[in-house]
């Protein structure tokens, strides 16, 4: 009966990952690779000795013995005020009040003394940005909606016992919702926007591959390192463009169709040194460098013209790549208890000239806290995350239906939960 264990718990979790919605993040990727990392700040990739080294840096799952299973979810709810200004008044909107899921599942076998296999299914990408649909920026975006699933399995080798490596390969679900108003009020001369704004809605799927190497070094007895490469990944999407028109257009303007974009996700490059300096306390301080300088434009390509001689919109991006820090402490407190906090400096990568309400934020503080119970072969994690954003100004862009914007008082509360098992 106890081989029946892995299985029934894979089957539990396994709703749990399919049923995923979405995260968002600086830019728009996603570090919430586990409760225990969210707690730590992401500081895992010295440390990676749990499940969720998969995640942070998977040559780190040689420190575990055995089958091991982890799954669990983080919730964000998160929350940006706008104020933009039209012919000298100021407008404040907010974004709607949403709870955005990113879960996780993990699993590890040792297959010899120096062979390891782990299975990894999490989202390192997500976007949930949402405004009422009148609000000012409309003919920029209301709703904007990124959800992706990657599938990573990996092998690592336990080259000796100071020295162990991975290499994995990925598969990535990406899918996309984007919404806007169009302004047909000069078409059908109408001076009443509210009367005659229609919806231009996007959606489209995609997947696509990669693949990911790791290393984890102990240096000592006191110190350990970690580095993870994650490459990009090419998606070209595929979906619809769906127009509501206003009565009298002619059939032949904004007709529904068939659209595609491309968009290459950034390469990723974890570091990390984790030093135990006492038997009951670790410290890790971790570097992310993320690539977004591969979002330099975004084309959607219609198959029939919207409008004559219109069959593809470009959107400049020119994004940075950027580098996250990480700080991570924790404390076992009790045989059975562990406590943990972190603080985390994310970057944002979107330059000035090319901000938009797509993403309305700005370069953010992390302070993260959290525990850890044990109880025989299960492990239980909990977290709590708080993000602050900074403020930042947008320069009006007409032709995107960008006005002069200030983004201000951007906050995410983020719990976590993990829950996990040896066998």
């Amino acid at each position: 009966m106890a081989r029946t264990y892995p299985f029934r718990f894979g089957l539990a979790v396994l709703g749990l990952v399919l049923s995923a919605n979405l995260a968002l993040g600086a830019g728009f990727a996603l570090y919430e690779g586990s409760a225990r990392g969210n707690a730590l700040g992401g500081a895992l990739v010295g440390r990676a000795d749990d499940p969720s080294a998969l995640f942070y840096n998977p040559a780190g799952i040689t420190q575990l013995a055995g089958f091991q299973v982890m799954a669990g979810a983080t919730t964000i709810g998160p929350k940006t005020d706008v104020v933009t200004t039209c012919r000298g008044t100021d407008t404040r909107s907010e974004t709607k009040a949403n709870l955005w899921v990113s879960p996780h599942l993990y699993s590890t076998r040792q297959c010899t003394d120096a062979i390891w296999f782990g299975l990894g299914v999490f989202s390192r990408f997500g976007l949930g940005t949402e405004f009422d649909d009148t609000w000012p920026g409309r003919y920029n975006n209301y709703n904007a909606v990124i959800q992706t699933l990657t599938v990573n399995p990996n092998v690592a080798f336990k080259v000796n016992e100071r020295l162990s490596l991975a290499a994995g390969a990925s598969w990535m679900w990406f899918d996309l919702t984007l919404e806007q108003k169009i302004d047909f009020g000069g078409m059908v001369g109408n001076p009443n926007p509210l009367d005659v704004d229609q919806s231009l809605t996007g959606e489209g799927d995609s997947s696509g591959y990669g693949f990911n190497l790791a290393l984890r070094y102990k240096a000592c007895e006191w110190m350990s390192l970690g580095t993870s490469y994650i490459s990009q990944i090419r998606q070209k999407i595929k979906g619809d463009a769906d127009f509501s028109k206003p009565s009298g257009m002619p059939a032949s303007l904004f007709r529904d169709t068939r659209a595609s974009g491309e968009i290459r996700l950034p390469d990723m490059v974890f570091v990390g040194l984790a030093f135990y300096p006492v038997g009951r306390m670790s410290l890790e301080i971790d570097g992310v460098w993320t690539g977004w300088s591969t979002y330099d434009k975004f084309t959607v390509d219609y198959r029939d013209p919207i409008l004559p001689g219109l069959d593809s919109v470009t959107r400049d991006k020119q994004w940075n790549d950027v580098w996250r820090l990480q700080l991570g402490a924790e404390y076992q407190a009790l045989d059975w208890l562990d406590f943990r906090l972190g603080y985390v400096r994310d970057n944002s990568p979107i330059a000035a000239e090319t901000a938009d309400y797509l993403v309305p934020s700005n370069d953010r503080h992390v302070y993260t806290m959290g525990c850890g119970i044990h109880w025989g072969r299960w492990i239980g994690d909990l977290s709590y995350s708080y993000v602050v954003s900074e403020n930042r100004s947008v320069v009006a862009r007409p032709e995107e239906g960008i006005l002069d914007a200030r983004f201000e008082d951007g906050y995410a509360h983020m719990f976590g939960f993990s829950i996990g098992r040896g066998f």
